[in-house]
This record gives structure tokens, C-alpha cells and sequence, in this order.
């Protein structure tokens, strides 16, 4: 097992929330040897659009440049979805240019 650690900012612990995470998070370490560690952070920001305000953000650890991705939804499970797409896409780039090597 992978390390992951949440962070939440004036967000209340969610045992669910973390669950769904560590779901998304194994399909990324199952593809991505190399990944380490994931930090995901929780929080709450003052928005007046509603369709924003639940904030996600996930940084992996892995050789060469730490790889990052945040995003604000209306919850916070969207907001997970998307920081996964945007990792996968990064990790993506990144297998491309190591294979260059």
C-alpha cells in the first residue's frame, strides 16, 4: 500500500470521502510504479458561484518533478474526479518523455 495523506482545511473528516479517493488513488498507483506517495488536501473556499467552493487538490511523489492537480467543484468528490484526470494526463507526458531516455 501506497502512502496517502489527507489534509483537510476547515473541512470535517470524511471516512467516505477517503474511500473514494484511495479508490481512484490505487488505479493510478497500479498503472504508475514510480508514484510513492499521494498528499490530498480538503477545503472549503468562499465562492459566489455554486457550482464551486469544494476544493481538491493531489500531489504525487514520484522521481523528477512533483506532479499536481486541483480543482474546485460544487463537491468534493467531483472535484477528485477531476484532480485524477488531470493527473493521469500528466503521468501520461511524463512515462512519454521517460521513455525518450
Amino acid at each position: 500500500m501506497k502512502d496517502i495523506i489527507f489534509e483537510y482545511h476547515d473541512v470535517t473528516a470524511s471516512e467516505s470521502l477517503e474511500t473514494y479517493t484511495r479508490e481512484k488513488l490505487e488505479k493510478i498507483f497500479n498503472h504508475n510504479e514510480f508514484v510513492v506517495r499521494a498528499d490530498v488536501f480538503f477545503k472549503t473556499e468562499n465562492t459566489s458561484n455554486d457550482n464551486t467552493g469544494m476544493k481538491a487538490g493531489i500531489r504525487l511523489s514520484a522521481p523528477g518533478p512533483r506532479l499536481f492537480a486541483e480543482s474546485s467543484q460544487d463537491n468534493f468528490r467531483g472535484a477528485v474526479n477531476e484532480c485524477i484526470n488531470d493527473l493521469t494526463r500528466q503521468l501520461k507526458k511524463k512515462k512519454e518523455t521517460m521513455k525518450s531516455y
